[in-house]
């Protein structure tokens, strides 16, 4: 508990969500604690989530690393699972095993292939991250467009929706997805040799060089892994809907850079935690769930979701003397006398 309230940046988000929470609760009379609106916002939360996530770790990669091609690449990945899968097995729910592990397979696949050719841009071919991925964003696009003709891809297997509408008691399993991804993330970050040559690679990617570390592979890794994290966001999409459509999730990309960089997340790479990660994310869920409740305008959302971020760079910023900081004590020995 010491090490979370020593971060700044945890401890403002824990008390801004815990502060959402309690506000929420009295201007809805309750209803914000419902066990209803808990489901709901457990069911909601986790498609933006694993987006944030894919931005955090091309984002530490440094060097202007950012994945603009996140949503694109979760659209991609379940309209051609969807498509192949359900040319391979017509009737969905007469193979639902195996028509489910069609989908996911081809999905994962395709998402990795996306993340590959992104980091063999950024890594091999020396793209700029930021128009790398903006162009294989509309590559992705384009290609689902090809793939449909602009219309959905509809019917599922019930296996693949229970991956978006189904619960293992109380708790919705799209949640419980994301919960298991974000914790296998962080642990990859914290204790593995690549978590550690990703940071350091953000730090100074010419020391990193330098020390022997392969940076190339280091980035095309992350951008892999970013691939695979988009592709488990697009199989929660498809299943939630039953259908997927190649302009899904539009309004996205920006709301999970925004969820990246109020985590704590810093641009400019080589610092970013999970942990702050998924406290932006259950304060943004809180802040859009209880003004929704209230039934007040998305403007509005817009407006408060900024203000939260604007909050917590300034209260949170080593520049800024807004936060009380502990000094050491001052020392009391006698000053030695000169030679």
């Amino acid at each position: 508990m010491r090490r979370l309230t020593a971060d700044r940046h945890i401890l403002f988000l824990l008390v801004a969500s815990v502060a959402v929470a309690l506000l929420a609760t009295l201007l809805t009379q309750g209803t914000f604690m419902s066990a209803d609106n808990w489901q709901s916002m457990a069911t909601q939360l986790p498609e933006l989530g694993l987006l944030a996530l894919c931005i955090l770790i091309t984002m530490v990669s440094g060097n202007g690393g950012i994945d603009l091609s996140v949503v694109a690449t979760a659209n991609l990945s379940a309209i051609t699972a969807g498509l192949i899968a359900r040319r391979v097995y017509p009737e969905p729910d007469s193979a639902n095993v195996a028509f489910t592990l069609t989908f996911l397979s081809v999905a994962l696949l395709v998402g990795l292939a996306c993340g590959l050719i992104n980091g063999l841009l950024v890594a091999r071919l020396r793209f700029a991250p930021i128009l790398a991925t903006l162009g294989t964003s509309l590559a992705f696009q384009g290609v689902g467009y090809a793939l449909t003709n602009g219309s959905a891809v509809i019917g599922f297997s019930t296996g693949v929706q229970n991956l978006g509408l189904g619960t293992l008691g109380p708790i919705p399993v799209p949640l419980l997805i994301y919960l298991g991804v974000a914790g296998l993330l962080a642990w990859v970050l914290s204790s593995t040799p690549y978590g550690l040559r990703l940071y350091l690679l953000g730090t100074n990617s010419r020391a990193a060089h330098f020390t022997g570390i392969d940076t190339a592979r280091v980035l095309i890794t992350t951008y892999a892994v970013a691939g695979v994290l988009a592709a488990v966001s697009g199989i929660i999409f498809g299943a939630r809907a039953n259908s997927i459509k190649v302009d899904y999730g539009s309004s996205y990309l920006l709301i999970a850079i925004l969820i990246a960089v109020m985590g704590g997340v810093n641009p400019a790479g080589g610092a970013g935690k999970v942990l702050g990660l998924l406290l932006a994310t259950t304060a943004l869920q809180f802040l859009s769930s209880s003004l929704n409740l209230l039934g007040l305008s998305n403007f509005l959302k817009d407006f408060t979701w900024g203000l939260l971020l604007l909050l917590s760079i300034a209260l949170t910023s080593s520049r800024l003397n807004l936060w009380p900081t502990r000094s050491p004590p001052a020392s009391t020995s006698p000053p030695t006398a000169p030679p």
